[in-house]
């Protein structure tokens, strides 16, 4: 292997980081122009990413077991091909994408090796996706043939109509290969995946209500719908049969928390973290009730003229609090990208846990929805780097997008937020309890410790207030992804951890020129990629990649 690490830690004056920082794009372009060695990189990037779209059969992705076999076996020269580049004198920057690279190939290393999810998973085969995420790509393994209705233009135009009716087409073929593939003993996978299943009868009936659909259209929703109705009744016959654990153990959880995800910690390292973090929150809570006695509390919204006038007004005081304070650089898509999220009344008694959030302070929640921003920058300003312009595979940046976004709500509260609202202090920290609980309930299921149904009990008996209800739909939506997709369920806390950390570290490279606004910035210019490599081109510090790398 030729790849070179850094000799020593290179701690960069407060100077030379914001220079750094300013240019590091058009550093990175022009070196990646000028060294054929980068430029070997990034074709072998663009020739990867060819490769990991699963070859057709019938016309769908093809994940039989032979197809698979193949492709795990041709790894080795990929990876191969990446040890021979020769990263001597890379930039920084340079380096970080090399190892992005590497995360991608692991990814689907363990992929096949370990969370099979073409065998252990049902809802891997939905395809049918109204609803846009809030993340750069899908939460959990989603094949390559998934339909984004959400990216047509209503009402369907003749040619996409006819477009969406090729892609229905794929689904009846797809859910054939299903029968073939899906031969795991995952029970909790499983059920919760046949419910998954069965919403996509929902949403194809709910398509099927298109206005002006042609009726061949109407012909590929009926068709698809019907496919998929028989393979929730081959689901169902087969679910009596399945009784193994669903969790992929402590040990190859920890493997990809540190080769996939770039994460420097170990599974009972996110034990004691969530542990931690659980208490805190907890304690932090009665510690705000105490403070806060005798003042009134939050009135809930209880019309939608209501709501839409505090949820509004919300994001005004959101926008403004954040120029005012010089908090981070406000740019002119920012308040589009989070206006048309802010939700909508829904009745008392049908609220969720966010939507209790949201009919109280609205804020709690809209500064979590740094994602929308995310998405507007990965939208308007590509990065730079080609590695880096697109959502990495294999959800390789939860750390930096749930963690992001649940840091920014915490930090929000402290830089004072809810000056003229201390009450809404008591729901940030609600919030932060009810992600830790879940994030520790889903590791005692990745270590099979705990069922699914047991880490959902844990979540609920340990969120405040009894806002997170066993019967919510929501519950069951949350505890089925973290088992879908190990480490995504700890990202919130875990990623905030280190981006708190990482927070710490500038501030004391940059001492009394500290500025919170030129550390948001120069994270979100870093693009959408793990916290330990954010970290090591913003400060110099490559003691992490270096242990992972090992």
């Amino acid at each position: 292997m030729r790849f070179r690490f850094p000799g020593r830690v290179v701690v960069l004056g407060a100077a030379a980081i914001v220079l750094a920082n300013a240019v590091s794009a058009a550093v990175a372009e022009a070196q990646g122009a000028a060294r054929p060695s980068y430029q070997a990189l990034t074709t072998l990037f663009r020739e990867w990413r060819t490769f990991e779209r699963h070859a057709l059969r019938d016309g769908v992705p093809d994940y039989t077991a032979g197809t698979l076999r193949q492709k795990h076996a041709a790894l080795a020269g990929w990876r191969s091909r990446l040890r021979a580049i020769d990263t001597t004198g890379w930039t920084t920057e340079e380096q970080v994408d090399w190892h992005i690279v590497r995360a991608e190939f692991n990814g689907l290393d363990f992929n096949i090796r370990v969370l099979k999810p073409w065998e252990r998973d049902p809802a891997f085969y939905v395809t049918v996706w109204p609803d846009q995420s809030d993340t750069p790509d899908h939460e959990g393994p989603t094949n390559h043939a998934v339909i984004e209705l959400w990216k047509y233009t209503y009402p369907l135009s003749a040619e996409s109509q006819a477009r969406l009716r090729g892609e229905l087409e794929t689904v009846r073929p797809m859910l054939a290969q299903a029968r073939v593939n899906l031969t795991g003993n995952a029970r909790d996978l499983w059920v919760a995946g046949t419910g998954s299943v069965r919403g996509q009868v929902r949403d194809l009936d709910e398509l099927a209500r298109t206005p002006s659909a042609t009726p061949n259209l109407l012909a590929a929703i009926r068709d698809a719908r019907q496919a998929t109705m028989e393979f929730v009744t081959w689901l169902d016959a087969q679910a009596p049969s399945k009784n193994g654990p669903s969790g992929i153990g402590a040990a190859d959880y920890t493997w990809s928390l540190r080769n996939v995800h770039l994460i420097p910690l170990t599974y009972e390292d996110e034990v004691a973290i969530l542990k931690r973090e659980l208490a805190r929150a907890h304690a932090s809570l009665r510690l705000e009730e105490q403070a806060n006695r005798g003042r009134p509390q939050i009135e809930p919204v209880k019309t939608e003229a209501e709501f839409r006038a505090r949820a509004n007004a919300s994001v005004d005081h959101l926008m403004r609090f954040l120029r005012e304070r010089d908090v981070i650089t406000v740019k002119p898509n920012m308040d589009p990208a989070l206006r048309p999220k802010i939700g909508r009344f829904v009745p008392i008694e049908q609220r969720n846990f966010f939507s209790i959030a949201t009919h109280l302070e609205p804020n709690t929640l809209y500064t979590h929805f740094y994602h929308w921003w995310d998405l507007a920058q990965m939208r308007d300003e590509p990065h730079a780097s080609p590695i880096r312009r697109e959502a990495l595979l294999y959800n390789i940046w939860d750390s930096r997008s749930e963690g992001m976004a649940t840091a920014f709500e915490e930090a929000m509260m402290h830089a004072g937020l809810y000056e003229s609202n201390p009450r809404a202090r008591e729901i940030v920290w609600i919030m932060l309890a009810q992600r830790a609980a879940r994030g520790l309930g889903s590791l005692y299921a990745q270590s099979n410790e705990y069922t699914m149904k047991q880490a959902a009990d844990f979540q609920v008996a340990w969120t405040p207030r009894g806002w997170m209800s066993p019967t919510l739909e929501l519950l069951g939506f949350e505890q089925q992804l973290y088992l879908r997709q190990p480490g995504y369920g700890t990202s919130y806390i875990i990623g905030k951890h280190l981006l708190d950390d990482l927070l710490r570290e500038m501030s004391e490279l940059r001492g009394a020129q500290f500025s919170l606004r030129e550390y948001y910035d120069a994270v979100n210019r870093a693009g959408m990629i793990p916290v330990s490599l954010i970290r090591w081109q913003l400060t110099g510090k490559a003691d992490q990649i270096r242990a992972l790398a090992r």
